[in-house]
């Protein structure tokens, strides 16, 4: 029988890593998926073959199901399809700025134009797991700017159920037919979800119920599973197929699911993360820097204007379209979920340490700048408060 001591040691030395990982981005303050890069990166440069696994890999690719999963399971068709119609123009403004860089660049550098699209859907997508949570943190979840924030977080969220098919078709050297129907597929399933999820969303939700926690939670891990294997076979993606079930799934037995599975998507979506960053060529993030860095300035003016434009549609004052301008800036989760695939198709080469330098940049400097809104306002009212009354009116009257 095989030695599995080196295997436990090996799995638990890399978990262990993860969870100091976690805690220095809790104490900082910022999400700790740039950390699990990071981790992913310093690993890479040994042999770690526990890490090589099929087990590892399935874990991982498990990991960003459930985080499609219960991103889905966040909105109801009702909502998606108001917000749709209430914020097009902030969705189609976010494209129409976001996309462009990310292939312009891609083409500049040289690269096949399908690694310049995939590039551009990483400029193109924010994290909405990680703009969620900093909006919580810092007590915004109910700021007049949210709704549009959510709006462009949820048409991107969407988008991505046809980008992501297209993306994996022409990656994996499919023709202008084949993407076609691929896309065709995942607006069918969205449809077809979404129309499910108005008519018998609550049907399914009471059909999963029960009072044990166990069986909701086996249950509902079926139906992901099931639903994943399914979008796969027809080509549309696992992720989306999870995306669209956590869409169809409502009711009661939708609200005790989240806390039941965020666990276990926290484990799984930190061994994605560390996996990502052990396939980047870290002899090539040198060479990438520039890049890096001309996508960064880009993507912090694109998304700023995206925000704030979105916040004044909405009929939003300054100070909100401030800390919307603010809030689009991290960008992670589906940013390394297109920057895997194409590793994984080996389509270019300097792809995945653009994406890996790219997310680490933007996650930790978006994380950063949300604050920055509020900070500027503590600071002027501290100001204000410090002046001398005649000095305070003074300043009053040249305003």
């Amino acid at each position: 029988m095989q030695d599995v001591a080196p295997v436990y040691l090996q799995l638990g030395a890399a978990v262990f890593a993860l969870g100091l990982a976690a805690r220095i981005a809790a104490r900082v303050g910022v999400s700790p998926i740039p950390l699990y890069l990071i981790a992913g990166l310093a690993l890479g440069s040994f042999h770690v073959p526990a890490l090589d696994g099929e087990v590892v890999r399935f874990a991982a690719g498990f990991g960003v199901i459930l985080l499609l999963f219960l991103i889905g399971l966040e909105y109801t068709a009702e909502d998606l399809t108001m917000h749709l119609l209430r914020h097009r123009r902030a969705g189609v403004l976010d494209v129409v700025l976001n996309v462009p860089p990310g292939i312009v660049a891609g083409l500049l550098l040289g690269w096949d134009p399908v690694a310049a699209v995939v590039l551009g859907g990483v400029t193109w997508a924010s994290s909405s797991g990680m703009v969620v949570k900093a909006l919580g943190d810092l007590g915004r979840l109910r700021c007049p700017e949210t709704p549009a924030i959510l709006s462009v977080l949820i048409t991107e969220d969407l988008a991505m159920a046809v980008f992501l098919p297209l993306v994996a078709t022409l990656l994996v050297g499919g023709g202008v037919l084949a993407s076609l129907g691929s896309v065709g597929i995942a607006i069918a399933a969205i449809v077809v979800a979404l129309l499910g999820a108005s008519r018998f969303g609550d049907r399914l939700g009471r059909l999963l119920a029960h009072h044990s926690e166990e069986v909701v939670l086996l249950s509902v891990l079926g139906l992901v599973l099931l639903a994943a294997g399914v979008a796969e076979t027809l080509q549309v993606g696992a992720a989306i197929g999870a995306f669209l079930a956590g869409i169809a799934l409502s009711g009661e037995v939708a609200t005790r699911t989240a806390p039941l599975l965020a666990p276990i998507r926290d484990f799984n979506a930190a061994l994605f993360f560390l996996f990502f960053g052990l396939q980047v060529d870290t002899g090539r993030l040198p060479s990438v820097a520039l890049p890096v860095v001309a996508l960064v300035a880009a993507t912090v003016v694109t998304k700023s204007v995206t925000g704030w434009r979105a916040a004044a549609l909405a009929g939003v004052g300054a100070e909100g379209r401030a800390r919307a301008a603010a809030a689009l800036l991290p960008h992670g989760d589906v940013a390394v979920v297109l920057a895997g695939l194409a590793a994984t198709a080996g389509v270019e080469p300097d792809l995945p340490p653009v994406a890996a330098a790219y997310v680490l940049v933007m996650a930790i400097a978006g994380a950063l700048l949300m604050r920055w809104p509020d900070a500027l306002l503590r600071a002027a009212a501290r100001l204000a408060r410090s002046e001398p009354p005649a000095q305070r009116a003074a300043t009053a009257g040249r305003m």
